[in-house]
């Protein structure tokens, strides 16, 4: 629709590492939804640079995680200064990064048509 989020990076390593994405909007068309994930859990990918990106909403909610849950483990956040969230977008801290992600979820909110 309305609505896009763009997932760029930079990393090194890994081999054949399997990812999704995932964009939804809810029911009553206000929240956008957008995530990136690596269903295995742990990405050992070195992650140099990344940045999630929407277009048409602004973000509300978003979370990076070092390590994505699987099985009994659960989802590791990267620490608050590792990561920047902006209106738009969320990505890496130059210098803060540590340079693991598996995992970004963002929520935005759309615009609403005020009557």
């Amino acid at each position: 629709g309305d609505y896009s989020c763009t997932f760029t990076y930079s990393a090194q390593g890994g081999t054949n590492e399997q990812w999704q994405m995932n964009v939804g909007v809810s029911e009553d068309n206000l929240l956008f939804s957008c995530s990136v994930w690596r269903p295995q859990g742990k990405s050992y990918l070195f992650f140099t640079q990344f940045k999630a990106e929407v277009k048409g909403a602004k973000i509300e909610h978003a979370m990076a995680y070092s390590q994505a849950a699987v099985g009994a483990q659960s989802d590791i956040p990267l620490k608050q200064e590792e990561f920047e969230i902006t209106e738009t977008t969320v990505s890496h801290r130059e210098g803060k990064f540590r340079f693991e992600l598996s995992k970004l979820m963002i929520v935005a909110k759309t615009p609403r048509d005020e009557l």
